[in-house]
């Protein structure tokens, strides 16, 4: 018998309960009252227990009935959301926004742009993926993702159409306590060869056999940013960093820039791109986060 609820009675019994009366729910609902009433009577017979005590001026819940409230209010909760996902899906917008972001790419950023993306597109959830150098183009390569917003990597890439942000600061950094922090005032590449480099790899493939900013024979690889950075200020070793992720420790000293002989004072500029397959066109939600996003950069 329970597989013959209906909404109207789930609703019937919902309102009554919130509105305090069945008149205040045949209002709420714009229905009659001997329609509410009836669609909770048939409610409590088809689930054989009483909802509401009817002894009193006004109905009041049972025991059971308080139990069974929240039940019905995510049943009904749920019809509305998957009512309301449907009519954004059929307007055009995509079920689903996948992005996946550099891990060099300023997180404040992708936060402040994400909570605008929430507001604009509330049926929409947002899947966010953070990976560096090559695996963070997988995902967008195999479809996992729509959106890629992707550090350059010297690797061809004619199944991606992509788009130039702008450019973060990498720059190179040491502990206050390393060796390397008391040398200068400009430090050649073979000083900086003798002490450990701490590297960010690549989790892909697509990047094999390549090095980029490699200048130490002894290199420590790393799987994260974060990780390199707790290295980086227990003076493990050397290494660059984007200049946002780094700039309160080099205010507060704990970390210090390394004047690296013929290398430029502000740091390595490395091109930060949006990129998207070219076999997939791209939705309202994804065309606003991109367009949103170039905003915010530029």
């Amino acid at each position: 018998m329970l597989d013959g609820l209906s909404l109207d009675q789930l609703r019937s019994f919902v309102a009554a309960a919130e509105e305090g009366s069945f008149s205040a729910a045949g209002r709420k609902l714009n229905r009659v009252q001997s329609a509410v009433s009836g669609w909770i009577a048939a409610l409590e017979h088809q689930m054989g227990v009483a909802l509401f005590d009817r002894s009193g001026r006004f109905p009041k819940l049972t025991p059971a009935g308080l139990l069974l409230l929240a039940d019905a209010r995510n049943v009904v909760s749920g019809v509305d959301m998957m009512k309301a996902r449907a009519k954004v899906m059929a307007s055009g917008v995509e079920a689903e926004l996948s992005v996946v972001v550099d891990v060099f790419f300023p997180t404040p950023i992708v936060s402040a742009l994400a909570k605008e993306f929430a507001l604009k597109f509330p049926m929409t959830p947002l899947r966010l993926f953070v990976e560096g150098l090559g695996a963070a183009y997988v995902p967008v390569l195999d479809g996992r993702c729509s959106i890629g917003v992707l550090g350059a990597l010297p690797v061809p890439f004619p199944s991606l159409i992509g788009e130039r942000l702008g450019s973060i600061s990498l720059v190179t950094v040491a502990a206050k306590t390393h060796p390397l922090a008391s040398v200068g005032p400009s430090i050649d590449r073979r000083e900086l060869s003798k002490h450990v480099q701490l590297v960010l790899t690549d989790r892909s493939e697509l990047s094999a056999g390549q090095d980029h900013g490699v200048i130490s024979p002894s290199t420590w690889r790393l799987a994260d940013l974060s990780t390199k950075h707790a290295f980086l200020k227990d003076a493990v070793g050397w290494g660059n960093m984007p200049l946002h992720m780094v700039e309160g420790d080099l205010e507060s000293g704990d970390l210090v820039l390394l004047d690296v002989e013929d290398s430029p004072e502000d740091g390595y500029g490395l091109t930060m791109s949006v990129f998207h397959r070219a076999s997939s066109p791209m939705g309202p939600a994804a065309g606003w986060f991109i367009e949103r996003l170039r905003t915010m950069i530029g």
